[in-house]
Parts: C-alpha cells; structure tokens; sequence
C-alpha cells in the first residue's frame, strides 16, 4: 500500500505525508476521532464557517512543524531524520486527549483533567500499539528530551501549535485581525543554546502575532455569545451527570453513559486502561445526538436547556471589570427560580458567572526570545521598541454573568 499520501489543506495546500509510521497513525481510530471533535467548540454558533476540526489543526501543525525544522536545518541546526519524525508526531499527537467540544467540557465531563493528562496516557497506548516506535515523540513531547528546543516547537508561546490555530481559526472564522505572517515568523526561526529564538529582523512578526492573539481571544475564543453557549453546554453535561449519578436513565450513547455516571480521576484512567479506551470513543456527535435525546427528557430542567441550545435560545451574557457580589447573585438565584418554577437549588442550571482572562503573552513564563545581530538574547518585552508589548503582557480579567433573556434582574 502507498502510504505517502498527500491532503489538500484549505489553509497550506498540500501537505505531503512522507513516514510510513506518520500515515499509519493518522490511521488509527483514536486520531481520526478527532475529525467528529470541533476545533471551536460553539463558536460556529456565532461564526458559520468554524466548523473545522482537531483533525484539521493537527495535520496543520504537524505540516508547520516540518517548515520550521527545514528552516533550522537550513541554518546549520542538526537534526536527525529520527528526531524530524518523532517532532512530527510528538505535535501531530499534541490534542489527542481532548473530549468534545475541545476545551469546552475539560472539566465538566471529568472530573478536572486536563487534556494534556490524557494526551499523554494516550500517546502510551498508541506507543503500545505501534511496539515503542513512539518513544522519542513522548518525550519531546514531556520535555524530557536532551534537546529541548524540540519541545518548544510542540509547546511554548512561540509553537506551531499556536501558529497553525491562528492561522487556521482566522481563515474559517473570517476574522482577518488574527492573520500572521506565518512564513516569516518560521523563516526567522533559529536555534541559541538549546533554545527557540527569533532573529532580530523578525522582530515585527512577532508583534503583529502578539497583537493578533490578543484581538483572537477577544473577538472569537472569549466572544461573549461563545462564553455563553458554552456555559450552558456545561450546565446540561451537570444536570445529565446528576440525574445519571442520582440513578435516573438518561439516554446516551455507551461510552458517554460511563461518564456521565461516574467522576473518575486521572488515577482511574492510569488505573483502568478501559476507560481510556471509552473516552477515545466520545466525540462531539454523541453530544448532539444525547442532546436530541435530551429535549423530550421528563426531567424540565434537563429539557428546557437542551432545547434552548438547539433552537441556539442562548443566555444574555453581561459582561463587568467587576466579581459578582453576594446580593447579585442572591437576586439572580430567586429571579431565575421564581420565573421557572423551580427550586433555588435548582436554580443554579439556569445561570453562571464566573471570570474570563486574556493572556496573549506572558513575559515571566516561557519567553519569546530574540536574537540580535550583536549576539545578545532578549525577551521581545524588551526589544520591542512599541510600548504595545508591554501592555500586552498584562493579563486582563473580566467578570461574566450569564442568564435566559426572559429574566428581568433590577439594577443594583
């Protein structure tokens, strides 16, 4: 079989498959799970085109990954024709433990594991499979690996992994503030001490990046509509869980009934390679398909939100520089049960509040480095000559509230 296949991506063009092991991975059912697994979660509730996958966003990075280790290699960096695949997998695999809805339901569906927990456990299962061909892919991915600027292409704040979801989730969303100049950025790639840098030419590069991740998280990953949609994503996945745990049935495929009806640890999937292989079978469908399920529910509560989300009845979201206080959150826990009909307690599934920060770049963690032409390494907050920068850098923290439209709250 010829395994050296080329896809037609929207973004890149075509992307060239050139390892057998590569091609044999993209095979495997725990990664073509994550073409039923949205890239955005919601967000094509307020975007119609983002409708692209993990699927998608993994081969893209996987294909920049192999761009920016030709640009190294060009400038006297050696890499190893091992090292080029397992870097190659090692970001190819990076998302493979995401759940449905990507981050959406991280830690609704579960009991607070991160994705980046089960990525791992199941980069250990495909090594299994694959008789420890996966190896070095793991450990540049844990960064273990003597040379850790392999690491910082998977995972740093100047990755590929970052480079293809901007690129990528501003070609479907139709936000043009999010473009990049991708090219240059990885042209202007090298390697100082062991460490990614940035040469001192791709200096505005890196500032247009910086800004365009921060206007992304405003315009499209924190969008109010998309926070919103989300929140009540998350408060249907509860009631579910807790009419399932209480010992009501409630209709779901297998996979997804297991975890609705109990909370496992992270100590459980090291535990029971089982539930591992349960949760590489969720994706997205099993979700709308539960939630059809769910809108003719016995249970109202269960229904009615599971009918708003399909019918995309979202809640007003309202946004403040300022946490809810006591009294607030007292008035919308009685408005909401008055209007409803329901208990206070049960009020809870109606509503949610909370805090949304935006870190585009933070200059004390993992900087973006860069070279100058003297020799010297510098954090781009200082080489920078805009004050942008700087500001950037700053993490902004906003207080969201979310509720139905038909609930009239008094001004405080």
């Amino acid at each position: 079989m010829n395994k050296k296949k080329i896809i037609n991506d929207p973004v890149y063009g075509f992307i060239t498959i050139k390892s057998d092991l590569i091609f044999d991975i993209i095979q495997h059912p725990v990664f073509q799970r994550l073409r039923r697994i949205k890239q955005l979660g919601l967000t094509d509730l307020i975007y119609p085109g983002a409708h692209h996958t993990r699927f998608h966003h993994a081969i893209g990075a996987m294909h920049l990954m192999s761009q920016a280790l030709d640009s190294l290699r060009s400038k006297g960096i050696e890499i190893s024709n091992t090292e080029y695949e397992q870097a190659q997998i090692a970001v190819l695999l990076h998302d493979i433990g995401h759940g449905p809805f990507s981050h959406a339901l991280e830690f609704s569906l579960l009991n607070g594991i991160k994705h980046e927990s089960l990525s791992y456990l199941l980069m250990k299962k495909l090594n299994s499979d694959f008789n420890n061909e996966l190896d070095l892919a793991i450990k540049i991915f844990q960064n273990t690996y003597k040379r850790g600027f392999l690491h910082q292409l998977v995972s740093s704040q100047l990755d590929v992994d970052r480079l293809d979801y901007l690129k990528r989730d501003s070609f479907f969303t139709g936000v043009s503030e999010g473009s990049i100049g991708l090219e240059r950025i990885i042209s202007m790639l090298n390697v100082h001490d062991d460490r990614i840098v940035v040469e001192e030419k791709g200096i505005y590069s890196i500032e247009n990046f910086l800004n365009a991740r921060r206007l992304m998280y405003w315009q499209v990953y924190l969008h109010k509509t998309s926070v919103s949609a989300e929140k009540m994503l998350i408060n249907i996945i509860l009631r579910a869980k807790e009419l399932s745990s209480n010992g009501n049935k409630v209709e779901a495929p297998q996979a997804l009934s297991e975890f609705l009806s109990s909370d496992y640890t992270l100590d459980d999937f090291q535990a029971n390679s089982r539930l591992l292989s349960l949760f590489g079978e969720i994706d997205d469908h099993d979700i709308w398909g539960s939630i059809k399920f769910w809108k003719d529910s016995d249970d109202k509560i269960l229904s009615r939100l599971s009918n708003m989300l399909l019918n995309r009845e979202l809640f007003k979201i309202k946004l403040s520089n300022d946490p809810l206080s006591k009294e607030d959150l007292e008035q919308i826990r009685f408005e909401v049960a008055d209007d409803y009909n329901l208990q206070k307690s049960e009020s809870r599934y109606f509503f949610a509040y909370g805090d949304v920060t935006n870190k585009a770049y933070i200059s004390d963690s993992s900087s973006i480095d860069i070279l100058t032409k003297k020799g010297n390494v510098l954090n781009i907050a200082d080489a920078a000559d805009l004050p942008n920068i700087k500001a950037i850098s700053k993490i902004v923290k906003k207080f969201y509230l979310c509720y139905p439209k038909n609930v009239y709250l008094r001004p405080s």
